[in-house]
């Protein structure tokens, strides 16, 4: 018997380090820009580039849809400037940057067109990688996307003047530190991400017309992205599709802040996304 007990703890611990090796394996570093940029690639298939917003990680903002998502695309998850496991560096954190960052990732991975799906500030990224980089761009997936101030409902920008580190959701702490335990990344990405919302500047109309990849635009009814704004966006692009979802911001794809955990809408919104992509 106790023969037994010993062959099952070490199957166990052979198991505990096949997964680590596995963790180990899906992540990967580049240096882009001068960046030490962290990704990782999941599935295989038609690449589908997935940039987080402001404050989270890959797994704080996808955990839940990538690996639906996996099953039919080549996921390459990207953690930007400052966030996750990518440290800081110094230079300006801005959209413009971190699409520049991402474009010089797939140049990097010799992939030259590709499928984009950005969540909050990262759906603001997207929107620079199609007009700053539109030959890597097939489709876009804009989610709870801002391109305008006015999109979000008044008072918005005002909170950013006196934001503190305890006014950050515990879920997003703890997420950057499971990434990277050093508590002064965590608080240089909020400082970061601060800095770069009260700064935050429209980008033009004439700029959001050019761009001609499809796009599926997704939003919450009740969240600070307004659903007009959603709806203005996707009037705007030459060829776009509009969803408007219940619930808030990322609750349609199960962000880490969402309170309905058995939510059946990510589901849904993962098979919308994939039906997309298809077309």
């Amino acid at each position: 018997m106790q023969r037994t007990y010993i062959i099952i703890i070490l199957l166990l611990f052979v198991t505990h380090l096949q997964m680590n090796a596995q963790q180990k394996q899906t992540g990967h570093y580049a240096t882009v820009n001068g960046l030490k940029m962290y990704y990782e690639i999941h599935g295989s298939g038609a690449p589908l580039v997935l940039l987080h917003g402001g404050g989270s990680t890959i797994k704080s903002n996808y955990g839940v849809i990538l690996p639906e998502l996996a099953k039919t695309q080549q996921v390459i998850a990207v953690e930007l400037q400052a966030h996750g496991h990518t440290p800081d560096i110094d230079r300006p954190l801005s959209f413009e940057q971190d699409a520049d960052d991402v474009a010089a990732l797939l140049g990097q991975l010799h992939i030259a067109k590709a499928n984009f799906m950005g969540f909050s500030n990262g759906g603001t990224t997207t929107l620079q990688i199609a007009i700053r980089h539109p030959e890597l761009v097939n489709k876009l997936v804009l989610a709870s996307t801002l391109y305008r101030r006015d999109g979000t409902p008044p008072g918005f920008f005002d909170g950013f003047k006196n934001a503190t580190m305890d006014k950050m959701p515990p879920q997003l702490k703890e997420a950057y530190l499971e990434a990277n335990p050093d508590p002064k990344g965590l608080e240089a990405m909020f400082h970061r991400d601060v800095a770069r919302m009260e700064n935050f500047k429209d980008i033009s109309t004439e700029k959001i017309k050019g761009i001609q990849a499809p796009a599926l635009v997704i939003n919450g009814y009740a969240e600070p992205i307004l659903p007009e704004h959603a709806l203005l966006l996707a009037r705007t692009l030459p060829h776009a599709q509009l969803a408007i979802l219940p619930g808030g911001h990322g609750d349609y794809i199960g962000e880490i802040c969402a309170p309905g955990k058995q939510s059946k809408i990510p589901a849904l919104v993962t098979t919308m996304i994939i039906a997309f992509l298809k077309e």
